[in-house]
């Protein structure tokens, strides 16, 4: 696919041709409407050319986006995680918690073994 910046910058001139006949087209179909309102006809479908231009123009500028976009990676999951050691699979650092209640309730208790509800401030500070 595309890899140097030359190539890259020809396929965003492709998406920018792609948008501007787009844009070309919902004018002209936008024209198109008013001057069957004009003319008072009804149920007229939009003439062939600017069908054809925007299917045309839609199909360069999806061309040139999915060229832009590098190399797609597989959808299946195994060709992702197969590199992956069993231990690695949940690993998520993020997660751990290192300063958590566990201190308080399984370490040793410095006096009475019930903690009342005026030492609460007390013991939240000593865990800091």
């Amino acid at each position: 696919m595309a890899g140097s910046s030359s190539s890259k910058s020809a396929w965003k001139a492709m998406v920018a041709f792609g948008l501007l006949a787009l844009a070309h087209a919902a004018f002209s179909a936008a024209q198109h409407r008013s001057y069957t309102r004009l003319t008072e006809q009804e149920n007229e479908s939009l003439p062939s050319d600017i069908v054809l231009q925007t299917l045309l123009g839609l199909l360069v500028a999806v061309y040139g986006v999915v060229n832009i976009a590098g190399e797609f990676r597989d959808m299946d999951a195994t060709a992702e995680l197969k590199y992956k050691t069993f231990e690695n699979m949940s690993n998520r650092p993020s997660f751990y918690t290192f300063n958590h209640r566990g201190r308080a309730l399984f370490g040793q208790p410095e006096g009475p073994e019930t903690v009342r509800a005026a030492e609460i401030p007390n013991l939240q500070r000593r865990l800091k």
